[in-house]
């Protein structure tokens, strides 16, 4: 192994001090400026983005309301021993919450995800979906949907903001039951 000439070391740790430095200096910079923050600026930033047009604001349900809705459906569902998985998912398909029943079958959890999320994105009942596959086959390619009846949608003011589905249930018809017995506890 060659030894780095004196030269080389000088430059290197130059280099070292100054990157150090340096660093130092935008770190001191970030907390000062984070100290001298007021609400004004925020303020002021708020309102612009208030007016902007090329902004939308969405309602979403709170882990609160999905977490209840959720368990109204799986209650419901053991009140008629059936053992489901149920999924609430936001507008956009993530999942919020889920619950998977005692006893519930392995499939049933992502069903009831693939449900919600069919029922949230086309704010239809997926029973009705299931009926559009005669004249649209293709639908049921669509990454992440499943056209069986048990996903229901959630809406606020005509627009769909979530999606409740159920899996498990010897039936399509009991899952969408079910499913509907949790979005009638969000009206409550």
């Amino acid at each position: 192994m060659k030894k780095a000439s004196s030269r080389t070391r000088v430059v290197t740790g130059g280099a070292l001090v100054a990157a150090l430095a340096l660093g130092g200096f935008g770190a001191y910079s970030a907390s000062a400026t984070d100290e001298d923050t007021t609400a004004a600026p925020a303020a002021a930033a708020a309102k612009t983005d208030a007016k902007n047009k090329n902004t939308t604001r969405s309602t979403h349900l709170t882990i609160e309301a999905a977490t209840k809705a959720a368990q109204a459906t799986l209650d419901a569902a053991e009140k008629e021993n059936q053992r489901v998985s149920v999924a609430v998912v936001d507008r956009n398909g993530n999942t919020i919450v889920t619950l998977r029943g005692d006893g519930a079958g392995p499939q049933s959890y992502e069903s009831a995800v693939k449900k919600a999320y069919t029922a949230v994105s086309w704010n239809a009942p997926t029973s009705e979906l299931a009926k559009r596959l005669t004249n649209a086959p293709t639908l049921k390619d669509i990454p992440g949907t499943l056209f069986l009846a048990g996903g229901a949608p959630v809406t606020a003011k005509g627009a769909p903001i979530a999606g409740i589905g159920v899996a498990g249930a010897p039936s399509g018809d009991l899952d969408e039951k079910f499913a509907q017995a949790g979005v009638a506890t969000l009206g409550k």
